[in-house]
């Protein structure tokens, strides 16, 4: 068959005008998955900061507005549309005084997150350098000081500073300057000590502070059977990155605190890996 030479670069054009649509169509999916994938990542994120707290009834609440104004806009519906338009432009506002603690701990998780990688680059690197003894924390130690206590029911609040400064609550108590061991943890929160009141800061195998006051959480579904140094625990790991560890006065058990819930574990050594886990 015999085409033109108009007829030739007509077709031509047809053909590298249609690959040109399938590729960006296949450019176009590619990014719409990859976007839909971001959403949902930091849709879990927002979830797992406000779960088992009242900010999660609020959260579903501001989801199911947006919803019905998406709906409104798609059946155009004008009025109705511009109301909750307003209402949702203005309402960001008010997000950020609702969601206050909720924005700073996710603000927290990525810088301290970023931090962490860096420092880690940065000691590979050789820019910084930690002696064996100021940068392994002794977990073991601190484990078995906790375990001993619980069986003598001696109450006692233990933070572990990870990347966030914890200087605004080292100042409240008494400043020291001693490398964790068992005898001294025992020692500082035995009953009759004067020392025993408030928190303990470790921070690079270094007991910093005693007697330390903590922020307390604000959640109300936290369970009546804890008492304020659990409610510390979980007020100062909702605020920094840091890691809680509590015995109970009461009972004797043991428990882990990370981002203001409570890690669960069978074993000391369990409790141990972890808590070296979290910290590197």
């Amino acid at each position: 068959m015999y085409y033109s030479s108009t007829t030739a670069q007509t077709l031509i054009f047809f053909y590298f005008y249609k690959n040109s649509k399938l590729l960006d169509l296949i450019n176009l999916r590619i990014l719409d998955i990859l976007d839909i994938v971001l959403v949902a990542f930091l849709l879990y994120y927002i979830y797992k900061l406000v779960k088992g707290t009242a900010a999660i009834n609020i959260f579903i609440g501001i989801v199911i507005i947006y919803l019905v104004w998406k709906l409104t806009q798609f059946l155009a519906m004008e009025m109705l549309s511009s109301v909750l338009g307003e209402f949702i432009g203005v309402g960001m506002f008010a997000l950020i005084v609702v969601f206050q603690q909720e924005i700073r701990k996710f603000l927290l998780m990525i810088g301290s997150t970023n931090f962490g990688r860096r420092r880690k680059f940065l000691r590979q690197l050789k820019f910084i350098r930690d002696t064996p003894e100021d940068s392994v924390t002794n977990i073991k130690a601190i484990v078995e000081a906790c375990n001993s206590m619980g069986t003598t029911h001696t109450g006692a609040l233990i933070v572990i500073k990870r990347n966030t400064s914890l200087d605004f609550v080292k100042t409240t108590g008494d400043s020291m300057d001693v490398l964790v061991n068992t005898p001294i943890i025992e020692s500082i929160f035995y009953k009759n000590s004067p020392l025993h009141d408030g928190a303990m800061i470790i921070e690079d195998n270094h007991i910093l502070a005693t007697r330390v006051i903590l922020p307390v959480t604000n959640d109300s579904t936290m369970p009546l059977r804890f008492g304020l140094r659990h409610r510390a625990a979980v007020g100062i790991t909702e605020k920094t990155d840091a890691l809680a560890l509590v015995v109970s006065e009461e009972t004797g058990k043991l428990s882990y605190i990370k981002n203001g819930e409570f890690v669960m574990f069978k074993t000391k050594e369990e409790l141990e890996e972890k808590i070296k886990r979290d910290l590197t």
